[in-house]
């Protein structure tokens, strides 16, 4: 009877994953495409995105859930990439510019956003998604009518013809896979960019390393507790804070990482699902809203970006329209985020039910 317990907490615990599974395997043969090609992609898609999911981590652990205002940094990050293709910086150097401008940027951002959090404890996603559409606001106020009349812009390549505000898409041809193609590793038929791992390597050390340090112990704890943390002497409401700041500032990194790897970017759109698809990841992974793993990032990564590889091909090949896979994978991503976020809530009330039977067992 325990193993039948264990065997299906297993499968509640592990649904989206399994569910994903499934769906991706069946997908696969239809879409037509090799293993080869697939197993590329894969490569490509980890490098591409995976900084960005990374950035979820910190606020997961601080008790915040899924941070949707990490868009605020991708917009920092987007703005430190026109300022770059403005100045005409360009390679690694370009990139490292674009972080530099955008660093303060989404420093001052994640403050915002953490204070804000801080009003909203228990409603912090749904507080951080609306935030980040107030700050949309004021980022496309900035980039279509104050870049270019009061923030001098001299390349009128990227200027509007009408004197000011920045172009709908921007060409990143300076920097385009800079970071891609810093170090390169060809293993048989596969190229591996070495230096974007790299970069990725070091976050999740720096992960390891900051959960261990007495500031990442802090987060662990108010992410636990927040009255016991409280209690404790840890200042709970400045370790949000700062949890927020860094997660801001990481997504300002992966937005750049991901539109240099693309070579363009849409000036008033690019970072519109940034924060949608880090966080469908996160939970295809296995991931919750209060527990999280660095495993569980790349898995997520993996099994979405297999799924929107072959989805529209696959469409295409069973029912004459890719437009159907593309549906398909808006249905799927959304539908990831709600179902986990049923499943969360669902295993909290029954946690907390047995709990409830475990003390009147103990007082009986």
């Amino acid at each position: 009877m325990s193993g039948k317990k264990s065997l299906g907490r297993f499968f509640t615990e592990n649904a989206v994953v399994i569910i994903f599974l499934l769906i991706t395997i069946a997908a696969i043969p239809p879409s037509g495409f090799s293993i080869q090609y697939i197993v590329q992609e894969m490569i490509t898609r980890l490098g591409r995105n995976s900084f960005l999911v990374l950035a979820l981590l910190l606020p997961i652990y601080a008790g915040m859930g899924l941070n949707f205002g990490m868009t605020l940094g991708a917009m920092s990050g987007q703005i430190g990439l026109i300022l770059a293709i403005n100045f005409n910086v360009t390679g690694v150097e370009g990139l490292v510019f674009a972080a530099l401008v955008g660093t303060p940027i989404s420093v001052l951002m994640g403050y915002v956003c953490g204070a804000v959090l801080n009003k909203a404890k228990g409603r912090e996603m749904v507080t951080g998604y609306i935030l980040a559409f107030f700050i949309n606001g004021i980022y496309q106020f900035l980039v279509l009518y104050m870049m270019g009349s009061v923030i001098p812009i001299r390349s009128p390549a990227i200027l509007l013809s009408r004197g000011y505000g920045i172009r709908n898409t921007l060409n990143l041809e300076g920097v385009r896979q800079s970071l891609d193609n810093a170090l390169l590793l060809r293993l048989g038929p596969f190229t591996v960019p070495i230096a974007t791992a790299l970069v990725i390597v070091a976050l999740c050390v720096f992960v390891v390393w900051f959960k261990k340090t007495k500031l990442g112990q802090d987060m662990r704890a108010v992410g636990h507790d927040m009255a016991v943390a409280e209690a404790a002497g840890v200042p709970v409401d400045r370790t949000r804070i700062i949890a927020i700041i860094i997660s801001t500032v990481l997504a300002c990194y992966g937005q750049i990482i991901f539109l240099q790897n693309m070579g363009n970017m849409a000036t008033y759109n690019a970072h519109d699902q940034t924060s949608f698809f880090a966080v469908a990841a996160i939970l295809v992974g296995g991931a919750s809203v209060k527990k999280a793993t660095i495993p569980n990032v790349f898995i997520g990564v993996i099994l979405l970006h297999v799924l929107f590889v072959v989805t529209p091909r696959a469409g295409q090949n069973l029912f004459g329209s890719a437009m159907i896979g593309e549906y398909f994978r808006q249905f799927i991503g959304y539908g990831v985020i709600a179902l986990s976020l049923v499943l969360y809530a669902w295993r909290a009330r029954k946690d907390a039910a047995r709990a409830r039977e475990g003390l009147r067992g103990a007082a009986a």
